[in-house]
């Protein structure tokens, strides 16, 4: 099983630090395969890209809550930080690059190959119906694959939208609302106090064929 098998290499290659938890009740393999095929939990379902820690100390849900990134000057800019369910992911994806603009920046992040820092591939200046149109042929990839992310910039106006190696949405933007009402549309509910699964421990998992799906998607977006 890939889940339980990434896993085991997770935690033993260093790439997943085990808790104390994790020696007073560590479970066995069938208790694990139990917990890595899970992949819906009420109304959310996850995609394969990532999965909560056995001790669930983040229990997976829909909805979204405001942020603030700061960066080195202090300057600030509002945020939005979002799970949304793996079904209605992409099209919500989609539907959050309308008010990015019709030309824009792109960035491809990957984690894959022997874990140093993520590589990042930049195309500027890309047709947004363009670009959605490659998107949608390179949905499993980013859907489902840990090591893979996407940002989507405008080129003169500090407006981002990612889809991060949680599959988490967040948008980087001075307006809100016309992001907000994406989320509001989905019926997903604003928490200022939610956790996602970033926060807690928890497992990412790849393959291969998606380290080789994402050069494809690096070159089909003329990326570098």
């Amino acid at each position: 099983m890939r889940f339980l098998d990434e896993y085991l290499d997770a935690t033993q290659s260093g790439r997943r630090t085990p808790s104390l938890a994790d020696h007073a009740t560590r479970p066995d393999r069938a208790m694990l395969e139990a917990h890595l095929a899970r992949k819906r939990y009420g109304r959310f379902t996850l995609t394969d890209a990532v999965r909560p820690s056995w001790q669930l100390d983040v229990v997976p849900q829909a909805g979204y809550r405001f942020d603030t990134y700061v960066d080195a000057s202090g300057s600030r800019l509002p945020a939005l930080v979002g799970a949304v369910s793996s079904e209605d992911l992409f099209d919500t994806l989609l539907r959050l690059l309308d008010p990015v603009g019709e030309s824009v920046d792109v960035v491809l992040e990957s984690s894959h190959g022997d874990g140093k820092a993520p590589l990042e591939f930049t195309r500027e200046g890309i047709d947004r119906t363009v670009l959605e149109s490659i998107l949608w042929d390179f949905e499993d990839l980013l859907l489902d694959d840990g090591c893979t992310a996407l940002a989507v910039l405008h080129p003169e106006r500090p407006v981002e939208v990612q889809l991060d190696e949680h599959k988490l949405l967040i948008v980087y933007s001075h307006s809100r609302s016309p992001f907000e009402r994406v989320f509001a549309d989905l019926g997903l509910a604003r928490d200022d106090r939610m956790k996602f699964i970033s926060q807690g421990e928890h497992l990412h998992t790849s393959h291969a064929r998606f380290a080789a799906r994402f050069e494809e998607l690096v070159s089909r977006i003329g990326a570098g």
